[in-house]
């Protein structure tokens, strides 16, 4: 099971790369830095913590993962 600070790392590094996507987006079609930059900071808020959540919730499911193997202690 992931740590929160995992989920919480991985949020932020994959918005800067979205956000500056996006960022980049804006401008290209407005060609206003003010307006590209705006939208920026926004979307990397926002969607950061619905990312977070997505996670959190994601990490409840055992779906997709395997069993966990049962040791035996021997003493």
């Amino acid at each position: 099971m992931e740590k929160p600070i995992r989920s919480l790392i991985k949020a932020i590094s994959w918005r800067i790369i979205a956000t500056l996507t996006t960022m980049l987006l804006v401008f290209v079609f407005t060609g206003n830095v003010a307006i590209s930059s705006g939208v920026g900071v926004v979307e990397l808020l926002v969607k950061t913590g619905v990312y977070f959540i997505h996670e959190r919730i994601w990490n409840l499911s055992n779906f997709g993962r395997g069993r966990k193997q049962k040791t035996s202690k021997i003493s």
